[in-house]
C-alpha cells in the first residue's frame, strides 16, 4: 500500500511566560491509501496537536516554530503541506483532508444554522450556488442518518442532541469528498448506542469512498472497532505501533499496557483500578478482584439498614405544546413514575442513554429541579414538601458533582475560593483561617496540592478539575453525592484515578452515591446496584452482574452489545 500522508520528524513547542512546552517531539508516522490509522494517547499527549498540524490549524507562534516535514501525496506529487503557501493550504484544508473536531458544540458556529454550515463548504471549495449546495447538504444528512434532514438543516446547534450535531459535523467534513478525514475523539462523552452508530456511519463512508482516516481516541475500546494500525503516543512521542490486533491483545510498552488496564471490565470488579502510574513505575501492581462471596457479605449488610433515600413516583414533566394563551396543551415526561431506595453506604447506579431522564431524576432528588409528583424521602422527611429555609440543612448533605467540571467553576475565582465560599454560606467552622486550612486538607485529601489554592480553573486539566468540584462537595460534609456523568469526558487513566478517589472517599467519610453515567463499565466497578432508564421510565433494576448476564429487557441487550472493545477484552 502506498503512503498518503507522512509525517516525518515533527517538533512542536508551545511559548508562555514559564518557558517552552514541547507538546510534539520527534514524531514520524504514515497514513496508507485506504487505511484507518488510529493514535492513542492520554490528554496531553500531543494527539490534537499532531492533528492540528497536518490541518495548519495551531495557533501563532507554535506555528511558526514547528519544524519537520508532512507529505501529502496529492496524486499528482507530494508537497510538504508545513511549506506550502497560504492559499495552496486552503484548498486542500476542507477539500482533500477534513477534520472532525472533538466538541461539535464548540465546533459549530452558534449563531447560523446547521444546514448554512455545510453549504459553505460547498460553495467555497465545490464552487455550487446555494440552491445547489442545499440539496447536496440534505443528501448528505440522510446519507449521516439525520432524523427529518429539512428540520436539522434550519436548526440551530443548540436545538439538536449532542449525537446530532456530531453527525452535522460528520457530514460538513464528508461534504467535499476527501482523501483524508482527521477524526479527533468524534465520540468523546456519547453514550454507547449513539458512539455504536457514529462508528459505524464512519465505517461506512469509509467503504463507500474508499478514503484514508486518522483517528484520534483515547479509549482503546472504540480503537479496537474500527482501526487497522494504532500508534500509541506518550509525551509527545511514539512509543509502540503496529497492528491494531497485536497492540491491543499483547502490548509491550509499559504505557500501553497500562492504557489497556486501565479499562473498567463488564466481567469483574476490582478493589482498585490500575493506573498508568503503576505501570510506568514498574511496580508488580497486581490487580484484585473482589470474590462472590466479599459481594454477598457488603450486600448483606447493606441491606439490613433502613434505606436512607426512598425515591416514590416521582414524575418530572416539560411543556412541549402550548396554545395562543402560553398554557401547556402537551407535556413531555422527562421522568415518568420513578421509584427505587437506596440504602447507607451503598453505590446506587442510574443508567442509560443520553435523553433518558437520569440526569433529570438526580437533579429532582437534590431540588435542582422541580418534580411535578410523587415525593423523596431523605431520612424520614419528603424534600419536596419543604420550603426554602427548611431545605437549607439537607442541601449541606445532599451534594452534586456536575458532568462538565470547567462549567461547574467560577473562571473568575481561585479554586481555594471556590471550595471556601460554601463553608461561608453554611456558616462552618469557627473563621477565615479554619476555612482555609480545612481547604488545604480537602485539596490534599483529592490528590491536589496547597499551593493550587490560589490557581484558576484554566490552569488544571480536566481530571483535575473534577478533583477540585468533588473537593468542593465535601466541604460542606455530606452525606449523599450524586456523580453526574462526572468520567465520561475523561481518558481512562485519569478516570481510574479518579474512580480510585471515588472508593477511597466512601469508605473514609461513609458517603453514599448515586452514580449517574452512560458507561455500563464504570457502572459494573462502582456500583452495589442499578437501575437503568429509558424515555423516562425505570427498565430494569437490580445487581451489575445479575443484569448484565441475564439482561431482561432487549432494550438492555443493546446497551451491553454497543460497548465498543467487548471483544477485545472477551466482554461478556
Amino acid at each position: 500500500m502506498s503512503k498518503i500522508l507522512e509525517i516525518k520528524d515533527l517538533v512542536i513547542d508551545f511559548h508562555s511566560e514559564r518557558g517552552a512546552t514541547r507538546a510534539v517531539d520527534g514524531l514520524s508516522l504514515h497514513l496508507d491509501r485506504g487505511e484507518t490509522l488510529g493514535i492513542v494517547g492520554e490528554s496531553g499527549s500531543g494527539k490534537s496537536v499532531t492533528a492540528l498540524s497536518v490541518m495548519r490549524l495551531l495557533p501563532q507562534p507554535a506555528a511558526k516554530m514547528t519544524r519537520g516535514e508532512i507529505w501529502y501525496d496529492t496524486g499528482n506529487a507530494p508537497v510538504n503541506l508545513l511549506t506550502l503557501p497560504d492559499p495552496a493550504m486552503q484548498r486542500i484544508r476542507g477539500a482533500d483532508i477534513a477534520m472532525i473536531f472533538q466538541e461539535p458544540m464548540t465546533s459549530l458556529n452558534p449563531v447560523f444554522r446547521c444546514g448554512h454550515q455545510v453549504t459553505e463548504a460547498l460553495q467555497l471549495h465545490r464552487k455550487l450556488n446555494f440552491s445547489a449546495a442545499k440539496e447536496v447538504t440534505l443528501q448528505l444528512f440522510e446519507q449521516v442518518k439525520l432524523p427529518d434532514p429539512a428540520r436539522i438543516f434550519n436548526a440551530y446547534p443548540h436545538q439538536i442532541s449532542g449525537g446530532q450535531k456530531q453527525r452535522v459535523m460528520i457530514a460538513m467534513a464528508m461534504s467535499c469528498n476527501p482523501r483524508i478525514l482527521i477524526a479527533d475523539e468524534p465520540t468523546t462523552a456519547l453514550d454507547v448506542t449513539v458512539q455504536k452508530t457514529i462508528l459505524e456511519l464512519m465505517r461506512e463512508l469509509k467503504e463507500a469512498s474508499g478514503l484514508s482516516m486518522l483517528f484520534i481516541s483515547h479509549d482503546l475500546g472504540v480503537i479496537s472497532e474500527i482501526c487497522d494500525r494504532v500508534a500509541v503516543m506518550f509525551q509527545g512521542k511514539i512509543v509502540e505501533e503496529g497492528q491494531a490486533e497485536q497492540i491491543l491483545h499483547a502490548p509491550e510498552h509499559p504505557y500501553t499496557r497500562g492504557l489497556v488496564a486501565c479499562r473498567p471490565s463488564l466481567r469483574r470488579r476490582l478493589y482498585r483500578m490500575p493506573t498508568v502510574a503503576d505501570f510506568l513505575e514498574n511496580k508488580q501492581f497486581e490487580a484484585k478482584v473482589v470474590s462472590p462471596a466479599e459481594t454477598t457479605a457488603r450486600q448483606a449488610a447493606l441491606y439490613a439498614q433502613k434505606p436512607v433515600l426512598e425515591v416514590k413516583n416521582v414524575v418530572v414533566r416539560y411543556p412541549k405544546k402550548k396554545n395562543w394563551l402560553g398554557n401547556p396543551v402537551d407535556w413531555l415526561h422527562a421522568v415518568d413514575d420513578v421509584s427505587f431506595e437506596v440504602f447507607p453506604g451503598e453505590t446506587f447506579g442510574l443508567a442509560g442513554e443520553s435523553g433518558c431522564g437520569k440526569t433529570t431524576l438526580g437533579r429532582s432528588i437534590a431540588r435542582l429541579t422541580d418534580a411535578h409528583a410523587g415525593e423523596v424521602w431523605y431520612k424520614g422527611v419528603d424534600l419536596q414538601q419543604l420550603n426554602a429555609e427548611a431545605l437549607q440543612p439537607y442541601r449541606r448533605e445532599i451534594q452534586v458533582v456536575f458532568q462538565d467540571p470547567y462549567a461547574s467553576l467560577n473562571p473568575r475565582m481561585t479554586i481555594g475560593d471556590a471550595i471556601v465560599e460554601p463553608m461561608q454560606v453554611h456558616r462552618l467552622h469557627e473563621n477565615a483561617g479554619a476555612r482555609r486550612d480545612k481547604t488545604v486538607e480537602l485539596l490534599e485529601t483529592v490528590g491536589l496540592q496547597a499551593d493550587h489554592f490560589h490557581r484558576y480553573p484554566h490552569e488544571f486539566s480536566g481530571g483535575q478539575r473534577q478533583r477540585i468540584c468533588v473537593a468542593r462537595a465535601l466541604a460542606l460534609q455530606p452525606r449523599l453525592l450524586i456523580c453526574d456523568e462526572m468520567v465520561s469526558a475523561l481518558d481512562v487513566s485519569v478516570q481510574a484515578t479518579v474512580l480510585n478517589l471515588l472508593m477511597d472517599l466512601r469508605e473514609k467519610f461513609g458517603l453514599t452515591y448515586l452514580f449517574i453515567s452512560h458507561d455500563l463499565s464504570v457502572i459494573k466497578q462502582m456500583c452495589d446496584r442499578l437501575l437503568i432508564m429509558n424515555q423516562g421510565k425505570i427498565e430494569e433494576i437490580g445487581f451489575p452482574d445479575q443484569v448484565y448476564l441475564n439482561p431482561e429487557k432487549e432494550y438492555v441487550r443493546r446497551l451491553i452489545e454497543a460497548i465498543p472493545g467487548r471483544v477485545m477484552s472477551n466482554e461478556l
